[in-house]
């Protein structure tokens, strides 16, 4: 069965064909990623020019100077380590948070089958609908009654209550083999044994993608982390980039955004090959 595309096979194998194909596809290719990565070249040449050339105008592309003095002074006077540290520990705990309860009630709703399963789990994605500016003051208020101001539990527990991702696991929970889940409950099995030894090491790809979602959720979040922690110590890096920027020259707070933008970059560089596994695992059936 042959494959329709834009371009016919006989006018590809044409010397003119195919020097306009490779041309156009070269030219679409090259936009897209000037698009996409001339922001962070000049996000990255900015923090090594002088203040006086970063407010230039014309701006120039490539720096006349190179200041390299933008990222130590970013990483001294904005207390980067420190930021860095909260951001980790917050994103860590909501991480290992989420991946345990948003798995366990995937799995539930997908192999249990629990009475009224199907109701209350169209009653979780319905919570998709309410915008998140509406849960800002309920979940400040219930944070505020708990005593966990001030305290990584305030990111960690409402992260717990991610339908995306419960609803992301259970879709590809619903998809594996059943017969080698039946095989291992014939083995002797328990479902805490077949969830454990079984249905997780089958499930990395689309781990690996929820643990990118919930790391990347945290990391980016800046409302929801500067209601919940006046103490600037205790603050992410996300907060704190605002919070210190009111004396801060502008190449040294653009260079502390490079460094902050860094762990999520490098952590999408090392793990791509299993987050792109993971999308194309829950479009089709194992």
């Amino acid at each position: 069965m042959s494959t329709r595309t834009l371009i016919s096979p006989a006018t590809l194998a044409r010397p003119r064909g195919k020097a306009v194909y490779w041309t156009v596809f070269t030219a679409a290719v090259v936009l897209f990623a000037l698009a996409f990565l001339f922001p962070v070249y000049w996000m990255v040449t900015g923090a090594l020019k002088s203040p006086d050339e970063v407010a230039r105008t014309p701006p120039t592309l490539v720096p006349k100077h190179w200041h390299t003095g933008g990222y130590t002074d970013a990483w001294e006077l904005m207390q980067l380590p420190r930021h860095l540290w909260n951001t980790v520990v917050q994103a860590a705990g909501a991480w290992a948070f989420q991946l345990v309860f948003c798995t366990a009630a995937a799995y539930a709703l997908s192999k249990l089958r629990p009475v009224f399963g199907k109701v209350i789990l169209g009653g979780i994605l319905a919570t998709l609908m309410v915008p998140a500016q509406a849960l800002v003051v309920p979940k400040y208020l219930t944070v505020a009654d708990l005593g966990l101001l001030n305290d990584p539990l305030a990111i960690w527990l409402p992260a717990v209550a991610n339908a995306f991702n419960l609803y992301l696991l259970k879709r590809f929970f619903d998809q594996l083999p059943r017969d080698v889940l039946e095989a291992a409950e014939i083995d002797g099995a328990g479902r805490l044994r077949i969830l454990w030894s079984v249905v997780l090491p089958m499930s990395r790809p689309v781990l690996g993608v929820v643990s990118i979602f919930a790391l990347v959720a945290v990391w980016q979040d800046f409302l929801w982390p500067l209601m919940v922690f006046s103490d600037t110590g205790r603050q992410p890096i996300s907060v704190a980039l605002v919070q210190l920027s009111q004396n801060i020259q502008l190449t040294v707070l653009i260079a502390a955004m490079v460094i902050a933008s860094i762990p999520m970059v490098a952590l999408f560089l090392v793990f791509q090959r299993h987050i792109i596994a993971g999308i194309t695992a829950g479009s089709t059936k194992g």
